[in-house]
């Protein structure tokens, strides 16, 4: 192949993932015909798209990208895995997919989090983090947290004092009863 038509390819390539910051590296030698394509679609009914692309390829086309230096340690071929979706809920999908029977011979091979090249054993430890949505649960749960116990500590003053009130007024209001 020529190097014009290297670099026509290289662009291309670059252009299609314009925008994606954070993927995963898989193996998906191995696996038949048919067992590929239903990987793929399951793959991506949940948003996650596999590319296989030659690592001298993907090196020229990712350079100055934030998936520079992702197939540089890349021996052997492999496919890119990539989605709309956070890293976290990318390393979920492949970790289960990778622990599927179904598909024995997938395997993650590392990936590329803010520009910083991991293997797969990190990869498996991303996807037990919490999601961005978890977080933000969590984070509102902590913040609702704090304002109702201080709203209970502030109401908890006068509803003291109110029942107090009750208390010195109950034994009035039955003495007022019997009289009658």
């Amino acid at each position: 192949m020529s190097k014009k038509i290297k670099n026509i390819i290289a662009n291309d390539l670059a252009k299609k993932l314009e925008g994606v910051e954070n993927a995963l590296l898989v193996n998906v030698i191995g696996l038949e015909v048919n067992t590929s394509n239903r990987l793929r679609g399951d793959l991506a009914a949940k948003g996650v798209r596999l590319m296989v692309v030659k690592n001298s390829l993907a090196n020229r086309a990712f350079k100055g990208t934030p998936l520079d230096g992702l197939f540089s340690k890349a021996n052997g071929p492999c496919a890119l895995a990539f989605g709309d979706m956070d890293i976290v809920n990318l390393a979920k999908e492949i970790v289960r997919v990778s622990k599927d029977k179904a598909y024995a011979k997938f395997e993650i091979r590392g990936g590329i989090l803010d520009g910083e090249v991991f293997g797969a054993a990190r990869a498996v430890e991303i996807s037990t983090w919490p999601t961005r949505e978890e977080q933000i649960a969590l984070l509102l749960g902590q913040i609702i947290g704090v304002g109702g116990k201080l709203s209970a500590q502030i109401t908890s003053v006068g509803s003291k004092l109110a029942s107090q009130f009750k208390k010195i007024a109950e034994p009035e209001e039955a003495g007022e009863a019997s009289a009658e």
